[in-house]
C-alpha cells in the first residue's frame, strides 16, 4: 500500500504472488487490503501457479473476482506490477556441482541396478556449465556449488516486466549472504527433516537462497536493489511491534500469549528472524525504501 502511494496512487496496480501454496497469504492480503478502500479498488491479483491440485485448494479459499490465475510470467501485460515471493525461490530446482581439486562434477540422481533405491551419481560437468558458474563467480571455499538455474531465469523474466511496466519484487526466503560453497539441499515433511529419497513426492525439497547472487542478477537486469536485510529487521522497521501492541489491547490473555509466541518465532534470531532474508528490487530510478 505504501509503495502504491509512493508511485502516485495509479488507478490500476497488479500484485503477482509467485507460488501461492494453499492460498493463505493471498486470503490474508485481501482481508487487510479491504481496509484501504482506494488501494483495494485499484488492485488486481494474479496467482502464478502450475499445480492444478493446488489451484483447486486456492480457489476454495479465495473466492474473489479480483483474483486470476496464470501459469507463466509472460502472461502479464499491464502494470505497475508488484511481485511477491514468499518461500517461492527455495522450492525451484537447482544444479549442484561438486568441486574436487581442479575438477568439477555435476550431481545427478540415479536408480540402483535393481531399481529399488535412489542414489546420487557424479558425472564430469560440461564446459558450458563450468563457464556459467565461473561467469557468475560462484566458485569459492567449500566443495558443493549450487547453481539456481531456474531462479535466474525467473529473475530475468520478472525484471523485464518491472522495467516495462514499473513496480517491484519483494522476496522472503531462507537464505544466506556469505560467499561460501555449501550443500543446502534438504527435505522436510510436517516441519521435520527427512531423508531426501524417502517417499519421493511426499516431502518439500528445498535449497537455501544465495541472496548475494540474487542481488547481483537483479542489478545486472538493470534494477535498483535495496540492501538485503533479515526478516526481524524488516518487520520491525515496518512497525510489527507497534501493530502487535495495538492488537493486544482488545485480546484475551490466551490470544495475547499466542500472538506474542508467534511474534517471537518471526523475530527471534535463533528462529526465523535471521534465517529468513528479505530483498526488494524496483526500477532503476525508484527510491522506495520502507523496511530497508
Amino acid at each position: 500500500v505504501a509503495f502504491w502511494e509512493h508511485i502516485g496512487k495509479p488507478r490500476k496496480i497488479l500484485l503477482v504472488e509467485l507460488g501461492p501454496g494453499d492460498g493463505s497469504l493471498c486470503k490474508d492480503l485481501l482481508k487487510t487490503f479491504g481496509q484501504f478502500k482506494n488501494f483495494y479498488n485499484s488492485l488486481e491479483i494474479n496467482l502464478l501457479e502450475i499445480s492444478d491440485k493446488l489451484k483447486t485448494i486456492q480457489r476454495v479459499k479465495i473466492n474473489n473476482r479480483k483474483v486470476k490465475w496464470i501459469k507463466k510470467i509472460k502472461e502479464i501485460n499491464c502494470g505497475p506490477v508488484i511481485f511477491l515471493a514468499n518461500e517461492f525461490f527455495d522450492a525451484l530446482p537447482i544444479k549442484q556441482i561438486y568441486k574436487k581439486k581442479k575438477l568439477f562434477f555435476e550431481k545427478y540422481i540415479a536408480l540402483s541396478n535393481d531399481d529399488k533405491k535412489i542414489r546420487f551419481l557424479h558425472k564430469k560437468a560440461s564446459n558450458s556449465l563450468i563457464k556459467h558458474i565461473q561467469d557468475l563467480k560462484l566458485i569459492s571455499n567449500g566443495n558443493t556449488i549450487e547453481y539456481p538455474l531456474v531462479a535466474i531465469k525467473f529473475l530475468g523474466a520478472i525484471s523485464k516486466k518491472i522495467n516495462k511496466f514499473d513496480g517491484g519484487l519483494l522476496a522472503f526466503d531462507y537464505g544466506y549472504n556469505a560467499k561460501k560453497n555449501q550443500n543446502t539441499l534438504q527435505s522436510v515433511k510436517k516441519h521435520r527433516y527427512t531423508n531426501l529419497f524417502f517417499k519421493p513426492g511426499h516431502s518439500d525439497i528445498t535449497s537455501h537462497i544465495n541472496f548475494k547472487l540474487f542481488h547481483k542478477i537483479l542489478k545486472k537486469n538493470n534494477l535498483n536493489v535495496k540492501k538485503i536485510t533479515d526478516q526481524s529487521e524488516f518487520l520491525k522497521k515496518i512497525g510489527i511491534l507497534e501493530r502487535a501492541n495495538i492488537l493486544s489491547e482488545k485480546m484475551t490473555f490466551k490470544a495475547k500469549a499466542n500472538m506474542f509466541y508467534r511474534l517471537k518465532r518471526l523475530l527471534d534470531y535463533k528462529e526465523m528472524g535471521s534465517l529468513f532474508k528479505v530483498i526488494f528490487a524496483q526500477k532503476k530510478d525508484g527510491k522506495f525504501s520502507l523496511g530497508f
